[in-house]
């Protein structure tokens, strides 16, 4: 027989102080989540394919993805999306975007300019961290 851990008895720290979400609302928040969101492995296994559905967007500067990319990616230094570089896609063209990490709000700044643009854009969440700790190689132009 398996013992039944312990319930909590009350809330006495900053993760139980606050009630959790009902069950209805945390799933309409985690599902909403994947429509702004994708993850390293999945970028992975979609660049891998061949035909990903997607630009991948790497929002650092031009020396940081010299220094190391995700292959596939396209450098656009999130500061540097306008309208005139998106020319060359159709409306339609989903862009993923990353950075450098949970540390980095890169990743949020190019997928807002792009979102402006009224551009489909999610991003991938971990950055060149989650790429790298999922076992992931990246390219090398420097």
């Amino acid at each position: 027989m398996i013992p039944t851990p312990p319930l909590p008895t009350s809330p006495t720290n900053a993760v139980t102080a606050v009630p959790p979400a009902a069950s209805a609302d945390a799933l309409a928040h985690f599902e909403q989540a994947f429509r702004f969101e994708t993850d390293c492995w999945d970028v992975h296994d979609a660049m891998s394919s061949g035909e990903p559905g997607f630009v991948l967007v790497d929002v650092r500067s031009a020396a940081l993805y010299a220094e190391g990319h995700v292959p596939g990616a396209m450098s656009l230094p999130h500061g540097k999306i306008t309208e005139g570089k998106m020319a060359a896609y159709p409306k339609d063209t989903l862009f993923v975007v990353y950075c450098a990490g949970p540390h980095c709000n890169g990743g949020h700044r190019g997928a807002v300019r792009l979102a402006r643009l009224g551009r489909p854009v999610k991003l991938m969440i971990g950055g060149i961290t989650g790429w790298l700790d999922e076992g992931f190689a990246l390219n090398r132009t420097a």
